[in-house]
């Protein structure tokens, strides 16, 4: 699968576009919409600058690599928002976080467990930290996972 319209517009919806670069709640330095790398492999730095559009095609080239691993690693049956849900998630998260996570075995066991709308809740913290914007995308992807 591929991440539709909806699952971009979450994704920037919730990382805002930034053209320079800055510290996120994690302090590691990032641009455009959350990005940390570019696609060459090099880290973003402080003092990096992007326009809008380098940003949108930073964005478009970095959920390839968060759709892959939803693909690779989801075994249940999943429609389009569940698919844009768990790779909004993985892009914030990172593969790793996904990869442990309940939230991936509930999905795989039972892609209807309502449970999982908790496993989606469970990761709102930075630094150690519960921030409210964490919580509010949150609750939206879990809201995009069991919407029709």
């Amino acid at each position: 699968m591929k991440l539709s319209n909806k699952g971009i517009d979450l994704i920037k919806k919730y990382e805002g576009f930034r053209n320079n670069a800055y510290l996120c709640p994690a302090m590691i330095w990032t641009i455009g919409y959350g990005n940390t790398y570019y696609p060459n492999g090099k880290k973003v730095k402080a003092g990096d600058i992007v326009t809008l559009k380098e940003g949108e095609e930073l964005l478009l080239h970095t959920v390839k690599r968060y759709e892959d691993c939803v693909n690779q690693k989801v075994t249940s049956n999943i429609n389009q928002n569940m698919f844009d849900a768990l790779t909004s998630f993985t892009y914030n998260l990172g593969c790793g976080a996904f990869l442990k996570s309940t939230l991936l075995k509930k999905v795989n066991l039972n892609p209807n467990d309502p449970d999982i709308a908790y496993q989606f809740t469970r990761w709102n913290k930075a630094g150690g930290k519960v921030l409210k914007g964490l919580t509010r995308r949150r609750n939206e992807e879990s809201f995009l996972y069991f919407s029709e």
